[in-house]
Formats: structure tokens, sequence, C-alpha cells
């Protein structure tokens, strides 16, 4: 069974075909500068690969262009889309409406759309791309949506809700919905499995680190809570994201520079974070290696990032009373020796211990980083979402 997957932004389409016989990648690409130009970046498990200038008015000359390149083109890995059954599609943002996968239906993308206010980079390109697949794969494939806020639809109340007036939650849906839940899911399981364990047995702080971080509470297999809030801003400094600010802070700079409110939401969004505060750039790359050779801002921000992970670690193992794994997953989290040794460092109290040396030598592979004597264990856990859509869909268009 061939399954596609699609992750639609506002102006680019990322896809991966999988065979869910083995759960291989037939093929992957990018088609991006929807809107503005256009331009696909395809490559075929074999290593053939399409690179190519294209017209993309909208979505969905981006679909029609995919189509094209997975059926016809000198990297084509199939013959026709029929031997496609099914689509699955991430989506950024379901609200407290969308707890779980669920097939496509014009209501549902109807719903999508209208909660754009709470994502509105995402969830009106996710509809766009939605109806323009439906205008291009054949009526008869079903289509399956998974959301990145599913999975931390099982917070308390406590843990989502903020001390505004609880008007502003019955009447705007302002509270805590978490983000990467998709990923945070997916490595959670793969966590348990490699552990020998059940997920419903273990307490799991995930560390989701890249350009946008999260770390989450998993406590049975479930989002107990999240450091990402109401929109992806809130939680850990990020690569150009602040993180968590104290909201006066925000309305005293605003006022400073004679910000309107979306442009104190542009400031922190898109020049604050790892960019703001180093100087150097927003990549943790960059940063680190900036710091390594003496650069004080770029050590701050690290340090900062270090320090933020640490307490959110502490403050979820007294939420879960106890703690049974840390893991690292992500672009950062899984590439970076630095980020994973500081925060594992001065964590005596815990009784956590990691292998230093194998520690440096890892990336991006499923690794146990604890020593045997470490009373928490701490692994590597490569994250992979798109494997969880094509899972999700295959689960649903099975029943």
């Amino acid at each position: 069974m061939i399954i596609l997957v699609v992750n639609a932004g506002s102006s680019s389409l990322k896809y991966q075909l999988i065979n869910m016989d083995d759960e291989s990648v037939l093929a992957k690409g990018n088609c991006d500068r929807i809107g503005i130009d256009g331009h696909i970046a395809h490559k075929a498990a074999d290593g053939r690969t399409l690179d190519e200038d294209c017209s993309f008015p909208t979505h969905t000359e981006a679909f029609m262009k995919l189509v094209e390149a997975l059926t016809k083109s000198s990297a084509k890995v199939i013959d026709s889309m029929d031997e496609i059954s099914a689509v699955g599609h991430r989506i950024v943002q379901g609200a407290d409406v969308f707890d779980k996968s669920v097939l496509v239906t014009d209501e549902v993308i109807e719903k999508i759309d209208e909660l754009r206010e709470l994502a509105p980079v995402h969830n009106h390109a996710h509809a766009l791309a939605l109806r323009a697949c439906k205008s291009v794969i054949p009526a008869n494939v079903p289509q399956v949506v998974v959301f990145d806020t599913a999975f931390h639809q099982t917070m308390p109340p406590k843990a989502f809700m903020f001390g505004l007036p609880y008007e502003d939650y019955e009447t705007y849906h302002v509270r805590k919905y978490g983000f990467h839940g998709t990923s945070h899911r997916f490595v959670s399981k793969a966590l348990a499995k490699a552990m020998g364990k059940n997920v419903e047995d273990l307490k799991i702080v995930s560390c989701h680190l890249g350009n946008g971080s999260s770390i989450t509470a998993v406590d049975g297999g479930k989002s107990v809570d999240t450091s990402m809030g109401f929109t992806p801003l809130d939680g850990v400094v990020m690569g150009t994201r602040t993180g968590a600010v104290d909201p006066s802070a925000v309305t005293f700079v605003a006022d400073k520079h004679g910000f309107t409110p979306s442009q104190m939401s542009e400031y922190m969004n898109k020049k604050s974070g790892f960019l703001g505060v180093s100087g150097v750039g927003s990549d943790n790359r960059d940063v680190q290696s900036a710091a390594n050779e003496g650069n004080k801002r770029a050590q701050l921000v690290s340090d900062m990032l270090v320090y933020e992970i640490k307490k959110y670690i502490g403050s979820y193992a007294a939420a879960m009373n106890g703690l049974d794994a840390i893991l690292f997953t992500g672009g950062i989290g899984e590439n970076s020796w630095e980020v994973r040794e500081g925060v594992c460092t001065d964590m005596d109290y815990f009784g956590i211990k990691i292998d230093k040396e194998l520690n440096r030598s890892v990336r991006g592979k499923l690794t146990k980083l604890s020593t045997p004597d470490s009373k928490i264990e701490v692994w590597i856990v490569p994250t992979n979402e798109e494997l969880l859509i094509a899972r999700d869909t295959l689960e649903l268009i099975s029943k």
C-alpha cells in the first residue's frame, strides 16, 4: 500500500511517497515559491532527481507538478496516481475542535480554514492545499488530516488555561494548544519500544529542538503539559522566536519602538531568539561555532537555551511526580552534542549521567546516552513525522 504524505505551507508543498508494506520512502520533494514564481526539487529513492523552475500561481499547479514528478518525469516512481491508496496531510492547528486524525470532508476543510486566526501562516494554506489536492487527486483516493495540536488535547485545564478572564477562553478560545504533537507522539512511542517497555508505563520529557523547539511532559503516553502555548512563540528561546517573555516587557518594547501589534508580533517571531540575542544568525550551528570562537553573545544565547530546557525538565518531573527518561529529537536535539551535554550536566540531583564521549560521537541515530548507573535514561530518538502521518492515514482508511 502506497501513501502520499503532504505538508503544505503558505508558499510550499513538501511531500513524501511511502510504501507502507515496509515503510520505505519511494520519493520525496518540495514544491516551493508558490505564488511567487515556483520551483520543484524532487528525488526518487534510487537517487534520480528532478530540479527545475516552474509556474506555481497557486497550490493547485504545485499539486499538478507533484503528480507529474511522481508519474511522468525522469525521476518517476509510479505509473499512475491510481497506485496511491490515500493521502495524509499535516495540519498545524486543530484547536480544541480536533483531538485526533480524521478523514477529509468539505466540512473538515471549512473548519480548518475557520481556525486560520489561530495559525494565520499555516491553516489557510492547509485549506488551500486540501482543496487543490481534491481537484487533482482521483476522487476515490481517501484523504486524512493529522493535527500537530491533537496530541496535546489530553492536557488538563490546569495546564492549558491562562490567567486571563474566563470569557476570553469561552469566546476567543485563548488557551495553550501546544505544537510538534506529531513529533512528540512518534518519538515517545519509539523510545518506549527502544527501552523494551510500554509507553503507558513511562514518564518522559520529550525535547524537540530545532529552529522551533518545544518540550513536552508525556505521562503514560499522553501529553500532560508542553512549553509552546497559544502559538509556537512560547517556551524556550528559538531560532528567531523569543520564547516566553513577560507580557509587560512586550508592551513596553512595543511602545518604545512605536510598533503596532502585528509589527511587534513579527519582531518577536522573526527578529528575536538566537538571531536577536547573538547577532550571529538563527541557525544553532552558526551560533555554536561563534560561541566556540569566543563570541560572548553567541555563548549567552546557547547558555539561555540549555538553562531553559533544564528548567522545563525539572518542572515536568514535578508535574508528573517522577521521570523515567529524557529524549532529544529534532535538528538540534539529534545533532548538537553541545546542547545535549549542557542540558545533562549538573543534573546530579536527578541522578542523570551520560557517556560524554559517546554523546560527542553520535548524530541523528537512535542511541542511549545515559550510563548504566544513571537513574534516568537519556536518549537520542530521531523523529519521523511523515511516517506517523502515513501510519495514522493507514489506520483510518483500514477502518
